[in-house]
C-alpha cells in the first residue's frame, strides 16, 4: 500500500515538502508518495485536494497563510475523515500575539529562495528517492554513491551529504544477492564502498534488534557477518577504482569528509542561504 501524503501552500509548497521529507528521514518507512500542490488560492481547491486524499486514505501538510482557507481545511478534513497538520497557523498565532498585529495573509511573502537553497532541496528530493538501493535504473544521475552491507551508515552519510548538496544514492550488498548492473557502469569517482569491522558491526546490529525486535535471522551472527563482509569484498574487487572508506567507530562527520576527499570533491559544493 502507498502512503500519500500531500503538502499543501498558496505559494509554491516546497517549505511543507521539506518539512515532510526531513521528518521521513526518521522512519524506515517505504512506499510513501509525497505530492507537492501549489497555489492554492480558493475554497474549492482546497475541497478538491481533501477529496483527493480522502479517496487515496492520505494525510494533508499545509502551510496556508489565509485564516479563511485554513478554518476550512480542518473543518472539510473532519468531515472527510482526513488528517491535515498545519504548519503555519499555530505560529501566525503566536506571532500575531507578540506583536499585537494582525497576519496580513500575504501567500509567497517570503524571500525568493537562492539557487543554493534550491540545488539542496533537489538533492535531498533525490537521496530520498534512491535510499536502501531504491531506482537503480536513476544511478547515473547521483553525484555520489555510497555501497555497503547493513548497518554500515549508508543511510545517514547520505543525508548529511544531500544536506550539503549532493544527489546521493546508497546500495546495500546483500550476501549472494548480484548488486544491479548499472552500478558497475557508473564513472570512476562517483562510487564509494564502506566497510566496518566484524565486531564493531555485529554491535550494532544488536542494538537494532533491540530496537525493531524483528530482523533476519543470524542478522547479527558474527559468523554470517563474517560472510557478508567477504562478500562486500568480492564485490569491490570487480570495480578495484572504487576506493573504500572504513566507518568502524567513525564520526558521520569524518566518513562523509573522507568520502568526498577521496572522490576529489568539497565539503560544500554551493552556497546556501542563511
Amino acid at each position: 500500500m502507498v502512503h500519500r501524503i500531500y503538502t499543501v501552500s498558496d505559494a509554491s509548497g516546497a517549505t511543507a515538502e521539506r518539512v515532510v521529507k526531513s521528518a521521513l528521514v526518521q522512519f524506515d518507512a517505504e512506499d510513501v508518495e509525497v505530492i507537492r500542490i501549489g497555489e492554492i488560492r480558493t475554497r474549492e481547491q482546497v475541497c478538491q485536494i481533501i477529496a483527493e486524499a480522502a479517496r487515496h486514505k492520505g494525510i494533508i501538510v499545509h502551510t496556508l497563510v489565509s485564516e479563511e482557507l485554513r478554518h476550512l481545511m480542518v473543518t472539510e478534513g473532519r468531515l472527510m475523515d482526513v488528517t491535515t497538520i498545519d504548519i503555519m497557523g499555530p505560529l501566525l498565532v503566536r506571532l500575531s500575539e507578540m506583536f499585537s498585529l494582525k497576519p496580513k495573509g500575504i501567500p509567497g511573502g517570503m524571500t525568493p529562495f537562492d539557487r543554493g537553497y534550491l540545488e539542496r532541496i533537489e538533492a535531498i528530493d533525490y537521496t530520498v528517492r534512491h535510499d536502501d538501493g531504491k531506482n537503480p535504473h536513476e544511478l547515473d544521475l547521483a553525484d555520489i554513491v555510497l555501497v555497503g552491507v547493513s548497518r554500515t551508515s549508508k543511510t545517514p552519510l547520505s543525508f548529511y551529504l544531500a544536506y550539503r548538496g549532493w544527489k546521493v544514492a546508497n546500495v546495500p550488498i546483500v550476501l549472494d544477492v548480484e548488486p544491479p548492473e548499472e552500478l558497475f557502469e557508473l564513472p570512476k569517482h562517483r562510487v564509494v564502498g564502506l566497510v566496518i569491522s566484524p565486531q564493531r558491526l555485529a554491535e550494532l546490529r544488536k542494538v537494532r534488534i533491540e530496537r525493531l525486535g524483528t530482523v533476519p535471522q543470524r542478522y547479527a551472527d558474527l559468523e554470517y557477518i563474517h560472510q557478508e563482509l567477504v562478500y562486500a569484498y568480492q564485490i569491490f574487487e570487480r570495480r578495484k577504482d572504487w576506493p573504500l572508506v572504513d566507518v568502524t567507530l567513525k564520526p558521520i562527520e569524518e566518513a562523509a569528509s573522507e568520502i568526498l576527499s577521496l572522490l576529489g570533491k568539497t565539503l560544500q559544493p554551493v552556497e546556501f542561504s542563511k
